[in-house]
């Protein structure tokens, strides 16, 4: 008897799962994973298909908890021995927030896939079931092991650690600015270009919420930080100018937030780039790094909330905050 593929596909709702509502003539989640699943036609001749209802929602309402949630159960489907990968649909509003959070806390060389959709089902050129058959094959691949959790749209492979939503409409809109696409799936075969250089595990099964994220403008001052500091969070991430800079204003705040043991890390709002102590002037790289301002490299703002989250519900020593970004 040969051995058969076996996918979980656990469903978290999304635009993948709406339709039109004639009466308020707005999309609304509306299709069950059964309905979405009829329309993946002759996925049956890939693998076997378990069906996994999480919840049902648009992934504005996805929380940081229903993350963490999602990851144990990830996690705990992706260890038996029958599946041979999970795929997640997801809303794309948020769906990089949740593959980078299951990309730092799912321990497992076998692929986990997040796919989602930019039309509804109502709409012309619906690309759900397309997005979800991708996602499928290369959830069976096994080249697609080791490789972290993978996103899959548009019959593209990026990774959850470099991909992010670059535009509000385009059926293309995940892209991976800084390094391009993994790979592509064709004819129904994942093809891989590049590997993932690097991969973190971050252990931990809880995460802290009050996670601030404060993006720089010019003229900007410490009162929004203060805000943070005063309403008890516990971790601040600051989007900096360019090469990590800030008015020089917000210094104040963040001398008072690392004096409180409240972790400041920075990074870029440039969409590219890493952020480095370049610049000496009061409120430059150098003079951050000073004050104990910890550096997020190349993250955007809203993957670095994300892994400081994470870090924050396993430990709050400073040190190993840095340690964890840094090296």
């Amino acid at each position: 008897m040969s051995y058969r593929n076996k996918v979980a596909i656990i469903f978290t709702g999304g635009t993948i799962s709406m339709k039109i509502d004639p009466r308020i003539h707005a999309a609304i989640p509306a299709l069950t994973s059964e309905e979405i699943m009829a329309m993946v036609t002759n996925i049956e001749k890939f693998a076997d298909i378990e069906i996994i209802n999480f919840t049902n929602v648009p992934s504005p309402h996805i929380t940081p908890d229903m993350m963490m949630d999602l990851s144990l159960l990830v996690n705990k489907t992706i260890n038996r021995d029958d599946i041979t990968g999970v795929v997640v649909t997801h809303g794309t509003d948020t769906l990089e927030e949740t593959a980078y959070l299951l990309d730092l806390t799912v321990d497992s060389i076998k692929p986990v896939i997040i796919v989602g959709a930019m039309r509804n089902s109502s709409e012309l050129g619906y690309d759900g079931s397309s997005n979800l058959s991708a996602a499928i094959c290369t959830a069976i691949s096994k080249n697609a092991r080791s490789k972290g959790v993978l996103v899959v749209m548009n019959n593209e492979v990026n990774a959850a650690s470099e991909v992010t939503k670059t535009n509000t409409l385009s059926l293309d809109t995940f892209k991976s600015p800084e390094f391009g696409p993994l790979g592509i799936v064709d004819n129904d075969e994942v093809i891989f270009y590049r590997d993932i250089v690097t991969k973190q595990h971050i252990d931990t099964q809880r995460l802290e919420n009050k996670v601030a994220l404060i993006k720089c403008a010019p003229g900007m001052e410490s009162d929004i930080i203060n805000f943070y500091i005063d309403n008890g969070y516990k971790g601040i991430v600051i989007e900096a100018l360019g090469r990590g800079n800030i008015p020089p204003e917000m210094v104040q705040g963040i001398q008072r937030a690392i004096n409180d043991n409240i972790p400041v890390v920075m990074v870029s709002r440039c969409p590219t780039g890493r952020v480095l102590d370049t610049y000496g002037y009061d409120g430059g790289g150098k003079h951050l790094r000073e004050l104990g301002v910890i550096f997020g490299k190349n993250l955007p703002g809203q993957k670095a909330r994300i892994k400081l989250m994470l870090i924050l519900g396993m430990t709050k020593d400073l040190e190993i905050i840095k340690k964890i970004f840094e090296d």
